[in-house]
């Protein structure tokens, strides 16, 4: 079921809340969460992205790909490892939480491809399907958004999911590769602390 205005907004305050507690040294107030929805378990991934003249540039992106927690829960730990623990950048300052932009994308369970290897590029919707890429120990995830966001088409979105995972860009062909698929529902401030919009991103 699709998520409410009302539960998108609820979902990136959580995260903005979380972030802002951490960075401050501020304790997270407790909740009392009435849509159940919260109380699912649920996959999902905190993005913030750095609002700096106009444009905005990654900041930090951590999650969850399956459900494994609770979803606030999740939400509000995905949000402080974003902030604190995406090993390309450094920790979010306070100065800096006047220029972050928070965004909360709400996963479905990952689902393996279940058709020739050769054929998952023509079954991949841009800008709906994110790639959740596995083998043994190492895992590469791109969410939905990524594709449009610069452009790819399938097969692009494939070899860069690959990349992702530290493997060959068609180690999609190996049998001893996990490609699995999942949509997202995505809920991004606008401004920072500013309107919560949903984002669609679908290819046109």
């Amino acid at each position: 079921m699709p998520l409410s205005r009302e539960e998108g907004h609820l979902a990136v305050e959580l995260a903005r809340e979380a972030i802002e507690c951490y960075v401050t040294g501020k304790r997270v107030p407790p909740r009392e969460l009435e849509s159940g929805l919260f109380h699912q378990p649920r996959g999902v991934f905190v993005t913030l992205n750095s609002f700096t003249q106009g444009a905005n540039n990654l900041r930090g992106c951590i999650g969850f790909p399956y459900p494994v927690k609770r979803l606030s829960d999740a939400i509000q730990e995905a949000a402080v490892a974003a902030a604190s623990e995406d090993p390309r950048f450094p920790p979010v300052r306070e100065e800096e939480l006047d220029s972050v932009l928070v965004e909360v994308s709400i996963l479905t369970p990952p689902q393996d491809f279940h058709v020739p290897r050769r054929e998952i590029p023509s079954h991949i919707r841009i800008g709906q399907d994110g790639l959740l890429i596995s083998r043994s120990y190492a895992s590469g995830l791109l969410l939905p958004q990524v594709a449009t966001e610069f452009g790819m088409d399938q097969l692009e979105f494939l070899s860069q999911a690959c990349t992702k995972a530290g493997l060959p860009l068609d180690a999609w062909l190996d049998p001893s590769t996990r490609v699995q698929v999942f949509q997202a529902e995505i809920f991004a401030e606008r401004d920072p602390r500013g309107k919560v919009a949903k984002l669609s991103h679908e290819a046109p």
